[in-house]
């Protein structure tokens, strides 16, 4: 008797689930430019790219931000999808946390929010895709007893590189 347990021949390859064709919305490359709340001036510059990791299972993005003159973020973010829980997870490595920070993803139409609640970081980002998604606008808002000198109120918006 053999065991076909590991055979390909007739278990094939796994599957991205399907609900991860959502993200397709953000793959390519995208300038950034916001600003503090209260404050006309643009001074959140960035740029980030998403892309998908060979098998389709993670998006990547990479992103590089002067926030305010005050910090260059640079970090890596993994996003999947978890079908037991029905959500989007990633995990963030940054130039600012010694270790990756967890973050929460869910985009439904034009719609995409972000939030995350690890240690002081506790915010959630709410935005819109224009309706030919070649640009979106929102902003960065601290959850309610969230230390705002932490995470600082912003809005920002962004344009897809052709």
């Amino acid at each position: 008797m053999t065991d076909n347990t590991n055979d390909t021949d007739t278990m094939g390859a796994p599957q991205p689930d399907p609900a991860l064709k959502k993200l397709d919305l953000l793959v390519g490359s995208w300038t950034m430019k916001g600003h503090l709340v209260g404050s006309d001036e643009e001074n959140i510059i960035g740029k980030t790219t998403y892309r998908w990791l060979d098998g389709g299972f993670f998006l990547q993005q990479d992103a590089e931000i002067d926030f305010a003159g005050m910090l260059k973020i640079t970090n890596r973010e993994l996003i999947g999808f978890d079908p037991d829980t029905g959500a989007f997870a990633s995990l963030v490595y940054s130039n600012l946390s010694p270790s990756p920070l967890r973050y929460q993803w869910d985009l439904q139409g034009d719609t995409l929010t972000i939030s995350v609640s690890e240690g002081p970081l506790d915010a959630t980002f709410e935005g819109k895709f224009s309706e030919n998604g070649k640009s979106f606008s929102g902003g960065w808002r601290p959850n309610p007893g969230a230390d705002e000198t932490i995470n600082v109120p912003y809005d920002i918006g962004g344009t897809r590189l052709e």
